[in-house]
């Protein structure tokens, strides 16, 4: 049996945790191909490599 919780959470409560993980921004890598930055595991925008 899994434990289920005995009251809900507040909106404050799922909004901090939302906002936290929003706050983390994307790594940004540099491409092996042009030298410009692209997000990692993506193909880059600029070269298309």
């Amino acid at each position: 049996m899994a434990p289920l919780p005995k009251r809900k959470h507040s909106t404050q409560r799922t909004g901090k945790r939302k906002a936290a993980k929003l706050k983390s921004l994307p790594q940004l890598v540099k491409c092996g191909n042009c030298g410009k930055m692209k997000l990692s595991h993506r193909v880059c925008k600029y070269c298309g490599k």
